[in-house]
């Protein structure tokens, strides 16, 4: 059956973090090396009241007023968010009722990182498919910030704040929604994770150190051992690209756009030049934005939809990867 992408909107917080200020707080580091390291020049971050389920509230009105969706159209409310509201209850049920969307809905969280955005559509998919649901609002949101050690410059360089909102259809859209190939390897879990907080390690442990590559490792906060993602990447994602192009009988010669998770650039640029993309068929956008997590792949694509770099007919793979280790891609066609 066929399902669509019909419109995506985004919500970015107003407060700034910028090159020139990480420097300041971080001396040795100058504004050129954070610029060049990462290909990241600001980012946007929630303040200490704004929550994940505040800026996906605002994503999905936006969607709502740009493509003149009433909220009684939707059926089924999904949210990818590793930072919810609460523990419970579930911030998806929270937005059924913030945004006036019926209570013949259906609602839930998942937690997955930068591979969310795939997997949500693959749900979404799912739920079309199986004629479960008609029009899914797939919500994307994120709050890494809140997560990140004050002295972690490395992931302040790195991560932004944002929220996204896509309507999928069963009926039409802008971007049809294709084949996919998932994966997952949770050998990884260890090398970016969180590790108190919740029922295995509740109370915190207020303790900070660093391990043997140097990164910042304070269990109460985001821990990212760098080299090791770097490595997890370059084995997985040429690898799920292969499976995602044979699961839609294509060659990468048939693919007109590669939009990958927006990690960083240089780990996008290595990600390119060893699958042999050419550049002008390769997208990178971090750099007002940075690394937002589930967000990254469907603010790429708003921005190539804005900028009118999609046409009929042209095809686009995405990708998205990391935490978890949790992997995932289809192909778009654009209608």
């Amino acid at each position: 059956m066929e399902t669509f992408i019909k419109g995506i909107s985004c919500y970015l917080p107003e407060k700034l973090l910028t090159n020139e200020m990480i420097a300041e707080r971080f001396p040795e580091w100058s504004v050129d090396k954070v610029a060049s390291k990462v290909g990241i020049n600001q980012r946007h971050i929630a303040t200490d009241d704004e929550t994940a389920g505040d800026m996906a509230e605002k994503a999905a009105r936006r969607l709502f007023e740009q493509y003149s969706i009433r909220p009684e159209e939707i059926d089924f409310v999904l949210l990818c968010t590793q930072s919810p509201d609460y523990f419970l209850p579930t911030t998806a049920c929270m937005l059924q009722q913030r945004l006036g969307i019926p209570t013949t809905a259906g609602a839930i969280d998942y937690n997955l990182g930068c591979s969310g955005y795939v997997y949500g559509l693959a749900l979404a998919k799912g739920l079309a498919t199986a004629g479960i649901a008609k029009n899914i609002l797939l919500l994307t949101a994120e709050t890494y910030s809140k997560y990140i050690h004050p002295t972690d410059k490395g992931n302040q360089s790195i991560f932004g704040d944002g929220a996204t909102a896509s309507l999928i259809s069963a009926t039409d859209g802008l971007l049809e929604i294709g084949e996919f190939a998932l994966g997952t390897d949770g050998n990884g879990a260890e090398n970016l994770i969180v590790r108190t907080g919740c029922s295995r390690h509740r109370q915190p442990k207020g303790v900070v150190g660093k391990d043997e590559g140097g990164y910042v490792e304070a269990p109460d906060y985001l821990y990212m051992n760098g080299s090791e993602i770097f490595n997890f990447t370059l084995t997985a994602v040429p690898a799920l690209v292969k499976r995602t192009l044979e699961a839609n009988s294509l060659t990468q010669t048939d693919v007109d756009l590669t939009v990958l998770h927006q990690a960083n650039k240089f780990i996008l640029s290595t990600l390119r030049k060893v699958m042999g993309i050419p550049k002008d068929c390769f997208y990178i956008n971090l750099e007002t934005t940075g690394n937002t997590v589930s967000n990254s792949l469907p603010i790429a694509l708003k921005n190539l939809l804005d900028e009118h770099r999609i046409s009929n007919g042209q095809r686009i793979l995405i990708a998205g990867f990391g935490v978890g280790y949790s992997y995932g891609a289809t192909i778009l066609t654009a209608r």
